[in-house]
């Protein structure tokens, strides 16, 4: 019984170990998947962008001059989705090159080494993911309006289109109509 006293309780520092790898899994997971829907917006935009313009061929030149704003939005967007690729990647706490210092540390202050890395992983990611964040954020609502405005757009050209065909009349001589 007495062993069992004088053994500490290490679950409270196990428990935090734990808890704050899963925290950093997490944030690098979702940093992961942000880039997969910047990709994605970007190759939406790319293939968008001809398809816009060829929809605008032939038509008002006002309109053809207008979309200007719509491929600069898409443009705009583009660039800052890039940006978000720029970005170095994320820290991921405990570096392989501690492990040989680590053999020499007892059970408990391994587990505090691993919090401590793992909280200064967390506070130095939060500052890219925060401005990555930023920038697609941004670029969503860039990408968004360049959407609505490219539908208005569209839409106005069809209607503008839709003309009136001229009437056929034929004219006929009143002299084939006696013969």
């Amino acid at each position: 019984m007495e062993m069992k006293a004088m053994v500490e309780d290490l679950r409270p520092y196990e428990f935090l170990a734990i808890n704050s790898k899963e925290i950093i899994e997490k944030q690098v997971s979702s940093h992961r998947q942000q880039h997969s829907y910047a990709g994605t917006i970007i190759g939406f935009s790319v293939l968008f962008i001809p398809f816009f313009l060829n929809s605008l061929d032939g038509t008002n030149q006002i309109l053809q001059l207008f979309s200007i704003l719509p491929i600069a939005l898409f443009i705009g967007s583009i660039l800052l989705m890039l940006s978000i690729f720029r970005s170095k990647p994320l820290d991921q706490a405990l570096s392989v090159t501690k492990y040989e210092e680590l053999l020499s540390k007892s059970y408990k202050e391994i587990l505090l080494f691993e919090i401590e890395a793992n909280k200064t992983s967390y506070l130095k990611n939060k500052r890219a993911t925060l401005n990555a964040n930023h920038r697609y954020m941004q670029g969503i609502g860039l990408t968004t309006i360049a959407i609505i405005i490219s539908i208005i757009m569209l839409l106005l050209s069809t209607f503008l289109a839709i003309e009136k065909k001229p009437t056929k009349v034929q004219v006929v001589a009143p002299n084939a109509i006696m013969k």
